[in-house]
């Protein structure tokens, strides 16, 4: 017994070693501090509500985050997120209006259809035509909310003309878990294990990691970049309908900007601006961070301005973390090369 003990012993020091270099883990812990010292200065911070209003809130950005990450791993980025959020949100809504008794399933199904459209036209101009992706996708931004408004025609979606069984998706419970929750974190584990596990999953590092080398060890780059930015609107396109289910009413302007904070949950959550480095896990964990301190600064009464500021800072904070890693990594591998 002894002697499994001490062998034991090196291999959980190991772990534990590799466990605290590790970007989550202090994003956790951030996390963690965010919350005690906010519950310190305002007790009241710290009741069920609050928490439902944060895991709820976060359930729909923590989703758009993981669509980013598949795209952001490969080097590339979808700025229409936003858009199709808001048109597919009024899409599912107008089915509802003609609709009544449409089944849940169906109506998030369309959902899903309508943010594959979006994704499909991000994945034709970027791996078909070329177009870096950072143009293509601020283009189909305002192309898919000028659509948007278009269709919209300055009326809206109301809560009235929602089914209870859809609206139960947000204030309905299984466990006393919010089921809207429950139903993004199937999809966040989903995506966490198709990066982890699965070949195709893989690849999104290797294209990330150095596109060329993945091109020549056989990966199709741009099949992959294809049904990364499927995916990735096929997820906006969900949390449409998700978004719709929470909050009831929705307009042309519904998710207008929310581009810019998943993005920033993205990268505060340790995905790398230039690729080919990140986690779903450590992307939900940089979108608690971001939600917990806006419902935070309204509990301390703080200006909403600091909010993007600290979004702001968090941003660099992050990529001078990343910048200086890597140099780090790159001169012990000189290092390295030149002892050998």
């Amino acid at each position: 017994m002894r002697r499994t003990d001490a062998a034991a012993a090196p291999r959980l020091a190991l772990w534990l070693a590799d466990l605290a270099k590790r970007r989550e883990t202090a994003l956790f812990v951030v996390l963690v501090a965010l919350i005690a010292g906010t519950g310190l200065a305002r007790p009241q911070f710290l009741n069920l509500q609050n928490l439902r209003d944060v895991l709820l809130n976060v359930s729909i950005v923590g989703l758009l985050t993981a669509g980013m990450t598949l795209v952001m791993l490969m080097r590339h980025i979808d700025l229409s997120i936003g858009s199709v959020v808001g048109i597919s949100a009024y899409g599912v809504g107008t089915l509802f209006v003609a609709f009544p008794h449409m089944p849940v399933v169906v109506a998030l199904a369309a959902g899903i259809g309508i943010g594959l459209i979006g994704g499909a036209v991000n994945a034709a101009l970027i791996a078909i035509g070329r177009v870096p992706s950072l143009v293509a996708t601020l283009s189909t931004l305002y192309i898919f909310r000028g659509a948007d408004y278009a269709w919209v025609s300055g009326g809206q979606i109301n809560a009235s003309s929602l089914p209870n069984a859809f609206s139960m998706l947000a204030t309905g419970s299984v466990l006393a878990i919010p089921t809207l929750v429950l139903l993004a974190a199937i999809v966040l584990t989903g995506l966490g294990l198709y990066l982890k596990q699965f070949r195709g999953g893989r690849e999104h590092y290797a294209i990330g990691s150095n596109p060329e080398a993945a091109r020549l060890a056989g990966i199709q780059v741009e099949r992959r970049v294809m049904i990364g930015f499927l995916i990735s609107g096929a997820i906006a396109g969900l949390a449409g309908a998700l978004w719709l289910a929470r909050f009831g009413t929705v307009d042309a302007s519904t998710a207008k900007g929310i581009e810019l904070q998943v993005v920033a949950a993205a990268v505060v959550g340790s995905v790398a601006i230039n690729g080919g480095s990140g986690t779903i896990l450590g992307a939900t964990l940089g979108s608690l961070v971001l939600g917990v301190i806006g419902i935070a600064l309204v509990v301390l009464r703080i200006s909403p301005f600091w909010e993007q500021a600290i979004q702001g800072a968090l941003i660099v904070a992050a990529v001078t973390v990343d910048t200086l890693l890597a140099r780090s990594l790159a001169k012990r591998m000189m290092r390295k090369r030149d002892h050998g």
